[in-house]
């Protein structure tokens, strides 16, 4: 996605990351990004959390605006959970 949208700036039209892998997302060195710490595949919030989704996406149209320089990323204030424990079990694989 990364680099459509830097394809579709190039052409002179805005976009928005919005994303979860910080760190690949602002390597590609998209103009405008919105980072969720959430579990990669929910940059747009939990799952049935309508309230989450619209302030996220709220917050991806206010940077189109906001934005005065390229590779501007902000964070969403939002937790996936009480604590960081997600990580733990994220893609685990027992054998």
């Amino acid at each position: 996605m990364s680099l459509v949208a830097r394809q579709l700036e190039a052409a002179g039209i805005a976009t928005v990351v919005l994303g979860s892998a910080r760190d690949i997302v602002e390597h590609c060195g998209v103009a405008r990004f919105v980072f969720t710490d959430f579990p990669l595949g929910n940059p747009c919030g939990k799952p049935y959390d309508v309230v989450m989704q619209k302030q996220i996406v709220g917050m991806a149209l206010d940077l189109i605006e906001s934005a005065r320089h390229p590779r501007t990323t902000v964070q969403t204030p939002f937790a996936w959970g009480k604590d960081q424990s997600w990580r733990d079990n994220f893609m685990r694989i027992d054998p």
